[in-house]
């Protein structure tokens, strides 16, 4: 990224763009690939991290038609999210590209690496978010004043009130994970929903229209 912002400083201020496109042509192709994923996914990964930050939430980015679903183990920790999933090809992508340039000979080492580097990514973020929303919703809930809010989908949730899934928001200042229902069809990983009601331990969604 660094090379790609200001490449003038690195290869010199003439012909500093020729020698970046000369660098990235020397590149084999695996090499590209790698550098490829890690750019792409990198920039994705530090749109989410501003979007978390400045709490904007992250509901724009629906993947139903990528991936329709997440897996969600029994103690509630939702590994497949956007997050999780950029971590996984940023982390891999740039140990990937690293370990292809050292060993330019073997093609499986890199790729076991990538994945080895992406796959600790992925759960490190799962545990992470999940960590946060637990540390960040502990206290008391005022119920009323949730009924409104507009929150993310962190767990995919089941149509018709046949099971629960997971939202998080950030309301009452502090970010929260909370379980959810909705009365309609199935509402997908990282949709942007509506509370219209709050019960005893759940909220009761809607899927809002983009």
């Amino acid at each position: 990224i660094i090379i790609l912002t200001y490449p003038d400083r690195i290869f010199g201020k003439t012909k500093g763009v020729d020698k970046l496109i000369d660098w990235f042509l020397a590149l084999t192709a695996a090499e590209k690939t790698y550098f490829i994923i890690a750019v792409i996914a990198s920039i994705f990964l530090i749109v989410q991290i501003v979007i978390m930050l400045f709490s904007l939430g992250g509901g724009d980015f629906d993947v139903d038609d990528v991936f329709d679903g997440d897996v969600d183990t029994d103690s509630g920790l939702s590994i497949f999210t956007i997050k999780s999933m950029t971590a996984f090809f940023a982390l891999g992508g740039w140990c990937g590209f690293v370990a292809q340039t050292f060993m330019e000979d073997n093609i499986w080492a890199p790729i076991l690496i990538a994945v080895a580097t992406g796959t600790a990514a992925l759960f490190g973020v799962a545990f992470t978010m999940r960590g946060i929303a637990k540390l960040q919703n502990s206290g008391n809930i005022v119920k009323s004043k949730l009924v409104g809010a507009t929150a993310t989908v962190y767990v995919s949730i089941p149509e018709n009130r046949s099971g629960r899934g997971k939202i998080t928001l950030t309301a009452q200042g502090r970010y929260m994970e909370l379980d959810a229902v909705t009365d309609g069809e199935r509402i997908p990983v990282d949709s942007s929903v509506e509370i219209t009601e709050y019960s005893e331990d759940f909220a009761v969604v809607t899927k809002k229209q983009q």
